[in-house]
């Protein structure tokens, strides 16, 4: 069983940076991919960015450039460094473990979520 938790989540302005940690509980080694998601007011969730464990990373097309992600599986961590932030990047952000189970099964794990308001 792995637990996820974020922090690094406010309130920004425009042009802002910001910088959401995710802690595991459990061993991250055994976790393929793992991956950022936010969710805005009256909007689907939607994939931030992903990287997997081999260090393929994947980013939303309004993000690139602005944000990076990156994994520390030695400190249990995942992070997600946000610059030139825009009041559209604003929602609630969570963390996603994927674990492969099997051969054509995976588990994932979810963390509470931070939020995270650009605003002026």
């Amino acid at each position: 069983q792995v637990q996820l938790v974020e922090s690094g989540g406010g309130l920004v302005q425009p042009g802002g940076s910001l910088t959401l940690s995710c802690i595991a509980s459990g061993s991250m080694f055994s976790i393929e991919t793992m991956g950022w998601y936010r969710q805005g007011a009256e909007k689907q969730r939607e994939l931030v960015a992903e990287i997997y464990r081999g260090g393929h990373k994947y980013y939303l097309d309004s993000v690139k450039g602005r944000f990076t992600i990156s994994r520390d599986d030695a400190k249990n961590t995942l992070t997600l460094r946000m610059n030139s932030l825009k009041p559209a990047d604003t929602g609630v952000y969570s963390c996603k473990g994927t674990k492969r189970t099997g051969l054509k099964t995976t588990v994932d794990y979810w963390g509470q979520g931070t939020q995270v308001t650009v605003s002026s």
